[in-house]
């Protein structure tokens, strides 16, 4: 037993989380970025008055926040790849970053809502020259950072596959087969994206309010851009948790790709009896299947057959002979 050869059947889980992704740099660059116009853009909102160049400040914030949480998690990821306390590597340290993020920008938007609520009952005078410069300044900023991470859009993913399989004779026939496909998309990166470009709307937003109360006098505008600003907050944070606790909860994935699975698998002889199919990172998937048949094909057989699209990264299979005895 001590000679054995076990390296064709043994592997690790940390689907390459060890890998230093290509954003984390670009990612450190916009956090630099939009924390330097966030003190800006809040100082001047307090100074001169203006809620909508505050909330754009205050939005900015969060956005610096959720961006240094993705950093981190990006670094404890990395670290702690091969640690075995992960049963499917860091994958989901990502998501938990994502989670904490989204629930950070919640208590932004309520602090975004009570302050404009406040401006409307009662107003206070803006310096609306030295109030658009800023905001300009910072739309200026937001678009860098666009462009910064907007520039790894076009970067190729690698792609890797790695197959194990393992067969197990037993009464019932239970044959197991892991397989790994590995597919680069930093999903955290796009993420970040979308971030900068929600802080590129709200900067135009807080422009639109204070040019337009400085030439038609509707100083009224600045909070209820404060507001709007306020719903976009919201809204994003509520998408994120929704995706990221469908995650951390190990929600069954769509039904589309469940069955699609059963579709690619199923025939007159051949039925999937249990599946399970599960995020354990953003775009990285888990999955445990049963197949019944009059005549069993091996796991990696049944492996073959099912969809790439789907990314399924680690999957066992258990095949059941159909006795019609």
């Amino acid at each position: 037993m001590k000679n054995l050869n076990l390296a064709p059947w043994q592997h690790d889980h940390s689907f390459q989380q060890d890998q230093k992704r290509p954003g984390e740099h670009k990612t450190l660059i916009v956090i630099a970025m939009t924390a330097i116009m966030m003190v800006i853009e809040v100082v001047a909102g307090l100074v001169f008055g203006s809620m909508a160049l505050l909330a754009d400040g205050l939005h900015m914030a969060s956005h610096t926040v959720a961006l240094g949480i993705t950093y981190f998690a990006y670094w404890y990821a990395r670290k702690h790849a091969h640690n075995p306390r992960y049963s499917f590597g860091t994958g989901k340290v990502n998501t938990l970053g994502g989670y904490t993020g989204a629930i950070l920008l919640a208590g932004f938007a309520l602090m975004m809502i009570w302050e404009s609520a406040h401006r409307l009952i009662e107003p206070v005078p803006i310096s609306f020259n030295q109030a658009i410069a800023v905001a300009v300044v910072g739309l200026v900023v937001n678009g860098l950072s666009v462009w910064v991470l907007g520039v790894h859009s076009h970067d190729h993913d690698d792609h890797h596959s790695h197959n194990h399989s393992h067969n197990h004779d037993h009464t019932h026939s239970h044959q197991h087969n892991h397989d790994h496909a590995h597919h680069h998309e930093d999903h955290n990166l796009k993420s970040a994206y979308l971030h900068v470009m929600a802080d590129a709307l709200t900067s135009v937003l807080a422009i639109v309010a204070l040019v337009i109360g400085k030439y038609f006098g509707a100083t009224w505008l600045d909070p209820i851009m404060g507001l709007v600003g306020a719903a976009l907050v919201a809204r994003w944070s509520w998408g994120l948790l929704k995706s990221t606790s469908a995650i951390l909860l190990d929600e069954q994935a769509s039904e589309a790709s469940r069955s699609a699975v059963r579709d690619a698998i199923e025939d007159d002889q051949t039925r999937v009896t249990d599946l399970h199919l599960w995020a354990v990172g953003p775009n990285i998937y888990c999955g445990l299947v049963s197949v019944v048949s009059a005549s069993p094909k091996t796991p990696l057989d049944y492996r073959g057959l099912i969809p790439a699209h789907i990314n399924i990264e680690h999957i066992t299979i258990e095949v059941h002979t159909l006795n019609n005895n």
